[in-house]
C-alpha cells in the first residue's frame, strides 16, 4: 500500500503507514456523527442543484454572490444541467476533529473527489487480519454494506443498460497521490481503471477504447477534478479529461459520480452560511456544525474574527489563490501584523477559523504508546433518497508529538477506526460466497488499449532489463579475472562483450559496429559502471529498471500483489546501490546483478504461471518475446560477426548470458564452435531462448489477437513476423557462419542486420493496429468541415 508524495527524496511511492492500535467510537459517540453526516450531505446535495438550476439562495442573499460567480469552481458550462436521478452529490466526505466539550466539529467538506475510502477499507482488512479475536469480540460494524451502497448507487445511475451498465474509475493516473487507492477499488468494486485517453466521445456518448472495438460507458467514477475532465469546455490545457464529456453528460448520456462542478461547495468560506441554509432548503436545525469560520469578505464577520486571530487559521477563500492553512499562533507578531495587512487589503481572498486543537489518540512510537493529534474522514453515500454513512472512517494521526497539521503529504499516519455496535452486526462481505452460484465463463472484461500498450510495454522493459543485467553480470565476472592491463589486451572475448553492452545500453543495434579499440582496465570500468548506473542513457539498467517500475505503476490494477513485490523488491535494490560511492558499487556490483536477474526471472514465472491466457497476458508476451529477440540477434551480431583469435571463451560467455549453457554440454559435450551456437540461439525451435523460437511464439499471438481491417488478409504485422520466421526456418546456418577472408561473417551479419529492421517494424505496425491512442475527437455534432482535431492523452496528478 502507497501514497505518492512529489519531490520525497525516498522515491514517489511512500509506504501507507498504519498503526495497529485503533480508533474506538462507542455506538452513542457514533449516532450522532452519522446522523449528522446524512443530514450534511442532503443539504450540500440541496444547495448544488439549486446553485446549478433556479439560484434561489443568491437572489435571497442567503450567499454572497462572490462566493459563486467568483469561484473557479464554480463550471459555467454545467449550469442547467440534470443529472441522472437527481443525485448531486453522489459520494460525500468530511474531516472532523473533536473539541474540548466532546463534540465533533467538521473542518472541511469534501464534495468534489473524496479520496480516503480505499485506504479506510484496506486498513480493516488488514488489522482485522492482525487482531482478529480483538476486532469480533469489539463487535466492530462492518464496512461492506457501504460498499455495496456505492455499488448499488453507481448501479442506479445509468441512463443505460441499467441491468448491467458499464462502469469505470477515472483515474488522472498513477503519479497521482492516491493512485493506489483508485486501483485497489476498481479492483474491490469490478470496475475498469480507465485515464482520459482510454476514453472517446463519439454521437454524444462515452466509449472505451478496447482491443475488440469501443465500448459504451454508462457511469464514470471520476478521480478526476471537475476542471480537468473535459478540454473543450473546462480547463484547455488539460491532458487528462475527456473532449465532449460535458455535452455528453449535458445530452443525460453519461453519468458522472461526482457529477461536474460539485467542487465549487470546497470552499471554506460557505462554512458560516451553512446554518441558515439548512433551514431554509431542509427545513430543519444542523445537527453538524463546522469548526467557527469567518470569510473575511462580509465586514461584520471579519470585525469578529479578529479576536480569535492570535491563534486561528488563515485559508484561502478559493483554494486556487494558496494551498497551505497558516496558523497565526506559530507566526511571530511582526509576521501575524504583515499578515492580517494583507487580509485586510484583499479580505474577499481568506477565510478566519477558529484553532481548535485535535484531540489525542494512543500511537505506537518506538514501542511505547504515546499520545497523537486526530482527524477522522468520514464518508457517505447515496442510496435511495437517504445517505449510507461508512461505520467507521479513515483516521489521520500527526507524525509527531507538536503535529498541527495532519496531512499525508507531511508524513501523517492513518488508524483504523472501529464503530462498536450494541447490536450483532451483519457479516455481508462483497468478496463472492463460497456457495453463491455463478455462470461459468472463460471470458474477461475488454482490455482497454491504453493497458494493452502498457503491458506491452512491461514485458519488453522487463525483458531488457534482465538481458542488460545477464550480460553486465559476465563482463563484470571476466573482469574480475584479469589481473591487469596485459591480461585484458590478451583476452579474446572482453572487449567483444564490452562492445555488446555498449550497444544494448546505448540503444544502437542498427548502427554500424563500433571499431575494436582497447581501452585502459579504469575505463573499462568506467564503461561497466556506466552501463550499469548512468541514468542519462536511456538504455542503461538503471533507466530501464525505472521505466520497468514506472509502466508497472500504470497497470497497478492488473498485476498481482505478489509480481508488485518482485518489482519493488528490484527498486530496493537498485536504489540501495545506487547510494553507494563508485569504489563500493563495483565491489557489490555482482550481487546487485545476481539479485536483478532473480528478481525478473520471478517476476517472468508469476507471469507465466499465474496470468490467465487473455489478451493482457498476450501483450506482455509479445513484449517480452518481441525484446528478447531484439536483444539477441544484437549480442550475436556485436559479437559473431568479427572473427577474434580465440572464439571458444567468447562462444562460452554468450552461452552463458543466453542462459543455454547447459543444453549446448549436453548436446556438444565440450566442443565449442560458431555454427553449433548459432545454430542454438538463432535456429533452433525448441530453445526458448532462440529468436526462431520468439518469432513463432509472435505469430501465433498476432493470430490469436482481433482482427483489423479485411478479414482474410493478413495484417502489416502478420506479415513482418511471418518474414522473419521464413528467413529463419531457410537459413543455412552452416553458410551463415563461414568467415571470409578478413575472418568476418557477412551473411551472419546481413541476416542479423535485416531481423534488427524487421522487429521495430513489427512493433510499430503492432502499435498502429491495436495500441495507438491518438484519435479525433467529434465535439458537439459539428459539421465535417468544422470540427476539431483533438488527440488525447494519459496525464498527471493537476
Amino acid at each position: 500500500v502507497s501514497y505518492n508524495v512529489y519531490g520525497d527524496p525516498n522515491g514517489l511511492e511512500r509506504p501507507w503507514s498504519l498503526s495497529p492500535v485503533p480508533v474506538l467510537l462507542s455506538a452513542e459517540d457514533w449516532t450522532p456523527i452519522r446522523n449528522g453526516l446524512a443530514q450534511r450531505a442532503r443539504l450540500l446535495a440541496a444547495l448544488l442543484a439549486d446553485l446549478y438550476g433556479p439560484q434561489r439562495s443568491l437572489r435571497d442573499g442567503s450567499i454572497p454572490p462572490e462566493l459563486v460567480l467568483a469561484n473557479p469552481r464554480f463550471l459555467r458550462a454545467c449550469h442547467g444541467q440534470s443529472v441522472p436521478r437527481g443525485a448531486w452529490l453522489p459520494l460525500y466526505a468530511a474531516d472532523l476533529v473533536r473539541a474540548e466539550d466532546g463534540s465533533f466539529r467538521v473542518l472541511e467538506d469534501r464534495t468534489q473527489v473524496p479520496s480516503g475510502a480505499g485506504y479506510a477499507l484496506e486498513n480493516r482488512i488488514v488489522i482485522s487480519s492482525v487482531l482478529p479475536e480483538a476486532f469480533r469480540e469489539c463487535n466492530v460494524e462492518r464496512l461492506a454494506l457501504f460498499f455495496r451502497a456505492l455499488r448499488s448507487s453507481l448501479h442506479g445511475l445509468a441512463p443505460h443498460n441499467r441491468d448491467n451498465p458499464r462502469i469505470v474509475v477515472l483515474t488522472p493516473g498513477p503519479y497521482n497521490a492516491t493512485y493506489f487507492e483508485q486501483a485497489y477499488l476498481a479492483q474491490y468494486l469490478g470496475y475498469t481503471l480507465a485515464n482520459g485517453g482510454d476514453l472517446t466521445v463519439r454521437d454524444d456518448r462515452v466509449f472505451l477504447k478496447t482491443l475488440g472495438g469501443l465500448q459504451p460507458v454508462d457511469v464514470i467514477l471520476r478521480r478526476v477534478n471537475d476542471d480537468y475532465c473535459d478540454p473543450l469546455e473546462l480547463r484547455p490545457e488539460s491532458v487528462l479529461g475527456v473532449p465532449g464529456l460535458v455535452h455528453a453528460a449535458r445530452m443525460g448520456n453519461v453519468a458522472i459520480a461526482s457529477p461536474l462542478g460539485t467542487g465549487m461547495l470546497q470552499t471554506p468560506a460557505l462554512l458560516p452560511y451553512l446554518p441558515k441554509l439548512c433551514k431554509q432548503l431542509l427545513g430543519e436545525e444542523l445537527k453538524l456544525h463546522a469548526v467557527r469560520s469567518f470569510w473575511c469578505g462580509d465586514p461584520k464577520a471579519f470585525s469578529e474574527s479578529e479576536r480569535y486571530f492570535p491563534d486561528a487559521i488563515v485559508k484561502a477563500t478559493f483554494a486556487e489563490r494558496f494551498v497551505e492553512p497558516v496558523h497565526t499562533a506559530q507566526l511571530t507578531s511582526e509576521e501575524r501584523a504583515t499578515l492580517l495587512a494583507q487580509i485586510r487589503a484583499r479580505p474577499r481572498d481568506y477565510v478566519i477559523q477558529e484553532h481548535v486543537a485535535p484531540s489525542n489518540t494512543p500511537a505506537i512510537d518506538d514501542g511505547n504508546l504515546t499520545a497523537r493529534a486526530l482527524v477522522l474522514r468520514c464518508f457517505a453515500v447515496s442510496g435511495g433518497g437517504e445517505y449510507v454513512v461508512m461505520p467507521g472512517g479513515l483516521a489521520r494521526v500527526a507524525s509527531g508529538a507538536e503535529g498541527t497539521e495532519i496531512s499525508m503529504q507531511l508524513g501523517a499516519g492513518s488508524k483504523d477506526v472501529w464503530v462498536l455496535s450494541n447490536e450483532p452486526v451483519s457479516n455481508f462481505s462483497l468478496l463472492p460466497a463460497g456457495n453463491q452460484g455463478v455462470e461459468l465463463s472463460r471470458g474477461g472484461s475488454d482490455l482497454p488499449s491504453r493497458a494493452a500498450d502498457n503491458l506491452y510495454w512491461l514485458g519488453r522493459y522487463a525483458e531488457r532489463a534482465e538481458d542488460v543485467a545477464r550480460l553486465a553480470r559476465v563482463v563484470c565476472t571476466r573482469m574480475a579475472d584479469l589481473a591487469g592491463q596485459r591480461d585484458l589486451e590478451s583476452s579474446s572475448e572482453f572487449v567483444a562483450l564490452l562492445r555488446a553492452l555498449t550497444m544494448q545500453t546505448d540503444l544502437a543495434s542498427a548502427l554500424p559496429l563500433p571499431s575494436d579499440l582497447k581501452p585502459s582496465l579504469q575505463q573499462a570500468e568506467e564503461q561497466l559502471l556506466s552501463a550499469v548506473f548512468d541514468t542519462q542513457r536511456v538504455g542503461t539498467l538503471a533507466a530501464v529498471i525505472r521505466a520497468t517500475l514506472r509502466t508497472g505503476r500504470l497497470v497497478r490494477d492488473r498485476i498481482s500483489t505478489d509480481t508488485w513485490r518482485v518489482l519493488a523488491l528490484l527498486d530496493e535494490d537498485l536504489s540501495a546501490a545506487e547510494k553507494l560511492a563508485t569504489p563500493e558499487r563495483l565491489a557489490h556490483l555482482g550481487e546487485l546483478l545476481n539479485n536483478v536477474v532473480k528478481s525478473l526471472a520471478a517476476f517472468s514465472g508469476l507471469v507465466m504461471e499465474s496470468m490467465t491466457r487473455g489478451q493482457a497476458w498476450r501483450f506482455l508476451d509479445m513484449g517480452k518475446r518481441l525484446e528478447r529477440a531484439l536483444t539477441l540477434v544484437t549480442l550475436l551480431r556485436s559479437t559473431l560477426t568479427r572473427g577474434c583469435g580465440r572464439e571458444g571463451p567468447l562462444l562460452e560467455a554468450i552461452l552463458e548470458i543466453a542462459d543455454s549453457s547447459m543444453t549446448y554440454r549436453r548436446r556438444y559435450l565440450a566442443t565449442l564452435e560458431v555454427a553449433p551456437v548459432v545454430d542454438l540461439l538463432l535456429t533452433d525451435e525448441t530453445n526458448p531462448r532462440s529468436v526462431i523460437f520468439q518469432f513463432d511464439a509472435l505469430t501465433k499471438h498476432l493470430a490469436a489477437l482481433p482482427p483489423r481491417g479485411k478479414t482474410g488478409v493478413r495484417s502489416a504485422e502478420q506479415r513482418t513476423a511471418i518474414g522473419a520466421l521464413n528467413a529463419l526456418e531457410l537459413a543455412e546456418v552452416a553458410e551463415l557462419c563461414a568467415p571470409d577472408s578478413t575472418a568476418s561473417r557477412p551473411r551472419l551479419d546481413a541476416l542479423l542486420q535485416d531481423l534488427i529492421a524487421r522487429i521495430p517494424a513489427l512493433s510499430d505496425a503492432l502499435s498502429d493496429s491495436y495500441l495507438n491512442h491518438a484519435t479525433v475527437s467529434r465535439h458537439l455534432k459539428q459539421d465535417e468541415a468544422s470540427e476539431r482535431r483533438t488527440f488525447t492523452f494519459g496525464g498527471d496528478d493537476p
